[in-house]
């Protein structure tokens, strides 16, 4: 449970909330009955790492096919500790760096160091760092999820006495001794998960790691992608589904049409953008007087009022303005909701 002190824009009483991290409470001033909701921040491990520290580097990067340059001069670095989300398009170049980055395919020009060890001098001792989850996932259909973790068990040289728990925590125990062939395609994915975490690598490349899953097989996946973060693992994640990398990434780099276009957390591709928040106002009555008010107030890019319903975005400070200028000219707020510009809308403008 934490504890936050918010400031009521309208009287500037300070009012006390509780919730778990993640939550979104109501809020109801108790010297003046303004209302409104928070959304109380979810906590996220600090990433511990030494200047200089990273563990994927990628310096440079080019590759070519057939005279096509799927990627062109690409270079990112992922800190150790952090989970770095990679985005872009279909066919923008993110599958071929992929690859790249695990020599599964050789580049034209550019250097790839994991955790310091150059991977075309090197390649052995750098793949030992790394766990890996294919787009497409394949396993031995004739052989049970169990013999078939023991088989990479083998190649990885890590312990079997790992396979069977790591079944267990995805999902899997009550098939543990099902043959693959019987799987279904999101039960292939979770096992693919956990075939990545053998031999508790420092680093994981997730590639759509929630690809097939329904909604309960793809919060399992990304709790464990918080607690290998928080046991110190360093995770870079490739995914389509924005909301979750939004959610769980502590930066994003975008590739588009085989070029690096940006790289940073989202809050400050936010902010290089100009992208404003939104502000949805519900009110138990709508006037000329109000409207007029609304209007006067500066920052203020947009405003559509459908009834008693406003949605405007506006610059962040001009936020609580709305709010006392409604208040002044006679209207009553039934609800408020605020929504941060998404990491779609990012991408959006990123990839045009």
């Amino acid at each position: 449970m934490v504890t936050k002190i918010i400031r009521c824009p309208t009287c500037k009483n300070d009012v006390t909330i509780q919730a778990n991290p993640g939550e979104k409470t109501n809020i109801t001033c108790p010297k003046c009955n303004t209302k409104g909701t928070f959304t109380f921040p979810e906590t996220k491990p600090n990433i511990k790492t030494v200047d200089g520290s990273y563990s994927i580097e990628v310096n440079g990067l080019s590759k070519s096919f057939n005279g096509f340059k799927a990627v062109n001069n690409v270079s990112f670095s992922v800190k150790t500790g952090e989970i770095f989300g990679f985005l872009g398009p279909n066919g923008a170049g993110k599958t071929t760096t992929i690859k790249s980055i695990l020599d599964l395919i050789h580049s034209n020009s550019g250097t790839i160091k994991i955790k310091g060890i150059d991977i075309h001098k090197n390649i052995k001792d750098a793949k030992k760092n790394i766990g890996y989850l294919p787009e497409r996932v394949a396993f031995y259909d004739n052989l049970t999820a169990l013999q078939n973790m023991y088989f990479f068990a083998e190649m990885k040289n890590a312990p079997k006495s790992e396979c069977k728990k790591l079944i267990e925590d995805m999902g899997l125990g009550d098939v543990v001794n099902k043959r693959i062939g019987k799987f279904s395609k999101g039960m292939v994915q979770r096992l693919g998960m956990a075939q990545a975490m053998l031999g508790s690598p420092p680093i994981l490349i997730l590639d759509e790691p929630s690809s097939g899953l329904d909604p309960r097989g793809a919060v399992l996946i990304r709790d464990k992608i918080k607690e290998l973060q928080k046991n110190g693992a360093t995770i870079f994640l490739s995914s389509h589904i924005l909301a979750e990398v939004q959610e769980i990434c502590d930066r994003v780099a975008i590739i588009n049409r085989g070029y690096l276009v940006a790289k940073d957390s989202v809050s400050n591709l936010r902010q290089k953008l100009n992208l404003k928040p939104k502000l949805t106002l519900e009110l138990d009555n709508m006037t000329d007087k109000i409207k007029k008010a609304i209007n006067d107030v500066e920052g203020i890019d947009n405003i559509q009022i459908i009834n008693k319903i406003i949605n405007i975005v506006c610059n962040p400070n001009a936020k609580s303005k709305v709010i006392v200028a409604i208040e002044k000219a006679g209207g009553n707020i039934i609800n408020l909701h605020t929504s941060d510009p998404s990491l779609e809308q990012v991408f959006m403008r990123y990839t045009e």
